[in-house]
């Protein structure tokens, strides 16, 4: 089944909460390039950014997802904020009557965690704080939401996350806090599948692989242009992937009327590819939690021979 480059979600509504940059952004614009109306919030507006102090805001997010034949509307929401999260879909409910799509994107945390930092190490406020953005602000946006994607039978919402469940089971990620924050959420895709899979809708856990998101290229001193400059300094980056990749990822998801055989799982956009044929933006499928486990890990050189 391949639904690159169709259309398929023409009448579909969606919500991309935390679509200012990085993937909520590539996913935001894919949905657009497939005809849906993309709702996407956040923090950073022009004149007020979120702690990041990034340029990116969700007014340019909507904007892209227009520019790609959807139509983008910008919500300003603090998803740790019930009020707001409220008022944002009952927005949606007054002006659309329906949303088929939910992705719970926000996350916030980059310039909290502290690598290999241990439990009483890690600044406590920081990693409190990180667990709040990660894993609260998703429930917030949840139990506000899914009573309107209920309404209409064949609803999808897609928990964001950092690594598959099955790599994460058995490998320390980063830092006590980044490490439960995510796997939280991995948990709450298979709880939300227990709760909407009996009401006619599916949840899912996904993952993009190393992502070449604004901040990522910012860290390496590259663009996307001549991002392959980086890997003179980290081989292994190789294996990177556009916000696209994983936005073409909940694309064809939410295109798929069989959607709902993933119901609860955990899901990657490497292995999406694979089964949907979509591909990243210069046309290769990169797998890189396959790539991480086989070639990575083990400490191999660097070679995405047969991983993109």
């Amino acid at each position: 089944m391949t639904l690159e480059g169709t259309g398929g979600l023409h009448g579909r509504v969606a919500l991309v909460a935390g679509a200012t940059r990085g993937a909520g952004r590539g996913i935001a614009v894919e949905l657009g390039a497939r005809g849906a109306t993309v709702y996407v919030s956040g923090r950073s507006t022009p004149g007020r950014r979120s702690e990041y102090d990034r340029p990116e805001t969700i007014e340019e997010t909507a904007e892209l997802v227009t520019a790609a034949g959807g139509r983008g509307i910008a919500v300003v929401a603090d998803h740790l904020v019930p009020g707001e999260v409220e008022a944002l879909v009952r927005r949606i409910d007054a002006e659309q009557g329906r949303l088929d799509v939910l992705v719970n994107d926000i996350w916030g945390g980059e310039l909290l965690f502290e690598w290999d930092s241990t439990v009483w190490e890690h600044d406590l406020d920081k990693g409190l704080r990180l667990m709040r953005l990660a894993v609260e602000t998703h429930a917030v946006t949840s139990h506000f939401a899914v009573p309107l994607l209920l309404r209409e039978p064949g609803g999808l919402v897609v928990e964001m996350t950092d690594g598959t469940a099955d790599y994460n089971a058995t490998r320390y990620r980063v830092s006590f806090f980044y490490d439960i924050a995510k796997s939280c959420v991995l948990r709450m895709a298979f709880a939300l599948g227990h709760e909407l899979g009996p009401r006619g809708a599916t949840a899912v856990a996904l993952t993009p692989g190393w992502l070449r998101s604004e901040m990522m290229l910012d860290a390496f001193g590259v663009r996307e242009e001549n991002w392959r400059d980086a890997l003179a300094e980290v081989p292994h980056f190789a294996i990177s992937e556009t916000p696209a990749y994983v936005g073409r990822a909940v694309a064809a998801l939410a295109a798929d009327p069989e959607v709902s055989r993933w119901n609860g799982q955990s899901l990657s956009s490497g292995r999406l590819a694979r089964v949907y044929g979509f591909t990243d933006l210069d046309g290769s499928r990169p797998d890189a939690w396959r790539y991480l486990v086989e070639v990575q890990d083990p400490g191999h050189p660097a070679d995405t021979t047969g991983y993109r």
